[in-house]
């Protein structure tokens, strides 16, 4: 169980970066200079595809640990 949290807390952590940035480059959230900027709404996507992208290599692991 050990090896799947080196990409379960970065992959977690990184969707809701990614998810906090393209809403604010979406304008939805604002308050921020990252506000209504384009290169964020860009950004946060690319960044939770990653943390997605991680929590899916760690459900892999898991499983293969399991079915061994």
């Amino acid at each position: 169980m050990k090896r799947i949290w080196p990409y379960v807390v970065p992959g977690v952590i990184l969707a809701l970066v990614g998810i906090v940035w393209t809403l604010q480059g979406l304008n939805v959230l604002g308050g921020s200079a990252m506000s209504g900027s384009p290169l964020w709404a860009t950004i946060g996507p690319i960044v939770l595809a990653v943390g997605v992208v991680l929590i899916v290599i760690a459900i892999v692991i898991a499983r293969r640990r399991k079915a061994d």
